[in-house]
């Protein structure tokens, strides 16, 4: 799992600025998750060159949903399956797959797309098993930053279609990660605090 470009947020000028994390999933198949911006094309193509890809070599593209910032790029890779939010397709074919119902999709034996509603109600995070970092759930806005977990107003704060869905989604992708890479912030180490405080705030009213 290579990060790319590391996402991020802030208010400038009275004015939100922001852009995603571009991350690589770098073997058998390549797989790209989330295209930034469409100001964003030579970016994306530098940093796959940086690992000796070109679009072309990327067989799966991920947008974990469909937010600007995160599928500016779709038409780079027009060899690859696209898989964004919840449709799947390549082409002018769409393929039927249950996201709705909490179904995974497999990309790979290492590689699961993951239903995860909340920020959108077509969101979904990928969780691979990865040599560098053990199981990397790459989790797009589900996670805004690691500090949204100390304070939780900040992914609140950048929208919510279903906020309790998005904190039962936290709580169970921090179960099962290692590593976090969320949408606006650097991949993080998930700890035990981690997972403490999503259990404590899903279990909370608010």
């Amino acid at each position: 799992v290579h990060v790319l470009y590391d996402g991020y947020s802030c208010i400038e000028n009275g004015n939100m600025r922001a852009n995603c994390s571009c991350v690589l999933i770098k073997g058998k198949p390549n797989v790209i998750v989330d295209t930034m911006t469409a100001w964003d094309k030579d970016k994306i193509i530098k940093g796959l060159s940086s690992h000796g890809l070109a679009p072309s070599d990327i067989q799966y593209l991920v947008g974990t949903h469909g937010h600007s910032d995160h599928v500016g790029n779709l038409n780079l890779f027009t060899k690859a399956r696209h898989i964004v939010g919840f449709t799947i397709y390549e082409n002018d074919e769409f393929f039927l797959h249950p996201f709705e119902t909490g179904e995974r999709y497999s990309i790979s034996d290492a590689i699961t797309v993951v239903p995860t509603p909340g920020h959108m109600a077509e969101h979904v995070s990928i969780l691979v098993a990865s040599v560098n970092h053990g199981m990397v759930a790459i989790a797009g806005d589900l996670f805004e930053k690691e500090e949204d977990i100390a304070n939780p107003r900040l992914w609140q704060d950048a929208g919510s279609e279903q906020p309790h869905a998005q904190k039962t989604h936290r709580s169970c992708v921090a179960d099962l990660a290692d590593h976090i890479v969320p949408g606006h912030g650097p991949m993080f180490t998930v700890t035990e605090e981690h997972r403490a405080l999503l259990k404590e705030q899903l279990e909370s009213v608010s």
